[in-house]
């Protein structure tokens, strides 16, 4: 536990959470806002959902051409769609392309969102955007584009198929775990990030093997949240910098890649944050996942009750691809990482997770040139 000064600065957004808080909340929320011309942004297989929940308010115009990543052409396009129809308050409903999208008119427009998730990403409790060209993912965090307003309803995710639900939660695992030694923690990341990644650990299994179960979808969506806000305190530590890169250069599935490669990452900087690897692993054992003893252990039994994705392979990434990612990761992986790290190392941290090898838990050694 650190002694130095951390900061940590709150996020002003209502949230609300219900079953059936989306068809009874939305319209409430909405003139609350003081909105009266809506741009609804949902991708192609949300559609017919969003203008269910949106049917009787004012939508002016919609824009379904979400694409992972948020592809530059995209951004642009859903930018030109809410110039033109005059839009005052942007509705998004689905995963995290559908909220990412939002943001990326929201950063240039300057529009309030109000955000339906479907799916346990996260984006619409952080203030994080995310713009893809040229084959490189740019970053940033700017609070226009945090919605202002957020309905969690366990109901949108009961048919959420059991891949997409394990996928889209161990992305918000990934978020609690990198928030541990993320580049700004700080005690509530800290906290927010402990609670959410016990209520992901308790719910998860449960969902997938009984998916309608709305007790355990809603705790999931509890930990979605928390793992995000935790995640927003702390900011990118070397986990997620690792997926934006292969996001954007590789258009890699989004959760998947992340639950591929999260345990890898836990496996490399265990060794260097004892304390934090500590409550990681007390955290998943409290949800019944390991002994208490071993960060990496505990994940790994948590995938293989949830029969995690385990391949980047299986998600399009190509072996000859890794040479090339490792030294794009490499520009990326923040100063405040708790080791130093190599291009070797990422490279053998990658091939790991691309073979589908079991994460190993890397010791300390010290890299040729430091002290």
């Amino acid at each position: 536990m650190t002694t130095g000064t951390t900061y940590y600065e709150g996020l002003a957004q209502r949230v609300v959470f219900g079953a059936g808080a989306a068809r009874g909340e939305l319209a409430g929320e909405v003139k609350r806002l003081g909105a009266s011309r809506l741009l609804l942004v949902a991708g192609e297989s949300e559609l017919p959902l969003a203008r269910e929940l949106v049917a009787g308010l004012p939508v002016v115009a919609e824009f379904s051409g979400v694409r992972a990543h948020v592809p530059i052409e995209v951004a642009r396009a859903a930018r030109r769609a809410a110039r033109e129809a005059g839009a005052d308050l942007l509705v998004s409903v689905g995963g995290g392309s559908t909220t990412g999208t939002a943001k990326a008119v929201a950063l240039s427009e300057g529009l309030p969102i109000l955000a339906v998730p479907t799916t346990y990403a996260g984006s619409e409790a952080t203030p994080v955007w995310g713009i893809t060209e040229d084959g490189r993912k740019t970053n940033g965090s700017d609070p226009v584009v945090l919605p202002r307003t957020v309905i969690y309803d366990a109901e949108l995710t009961l048919t959420l198929p059991t891949g997409l639900t394990v996928a889209s939660g161990l992305n918000a695992v990934a978020h609690c775990v990198d928030s541990l030694w993320a580049p700004q923690a700080n005690p509530v990341s800290t906290a927010s990030a402990l609670e959410g990644l016990r209520c992901l650990a308790a719910g998860l299994p449960v969902v997938r093997s009984d998916g309608q179960d709305i007790a355990a979808r809603h705790e999931c969506l509890e930990g979605t949240y928390l793992a995000a806000v935790a995640f927003a305190g702390a900011g990118s530590g070397m986990h997620h910098k690792i997926c934006h890169v292969l996001g954007g250069a590789y258009d890699l599935e989004h959760a998947a890649m992340h639950a591929v490669l999260l345990p890898h990452v836990v496996g490399f900087n265990a060794a260097a944050v004892p304390g934090a690897a500590t409550r990681l692993a007390s955290a998943l054992a409290g949800a019944g996942f390991g002994d208490g003893s071993s960060a990496v252990a505990g994940l790994s039994a948590l995938y293989a009750a949830l029969d995690a994705p385990r391949r980047l392979a299986d998600l399009g990434l190509a072996e000859q691809d890794l040479d090339e990612a490792a030294s794009l990761s490499l520009e990326k992986i923040p100063p405040s990482n708790p080791r130093p790290v190599s291009r070797e190392q990422i490279r053998t941290l990658l091939h790991r997770a691309w073979a589908g090898l079991e994460p190993e838990a890397v010791p300390l050694v010290p890299l040729e040139g430091t002290p």
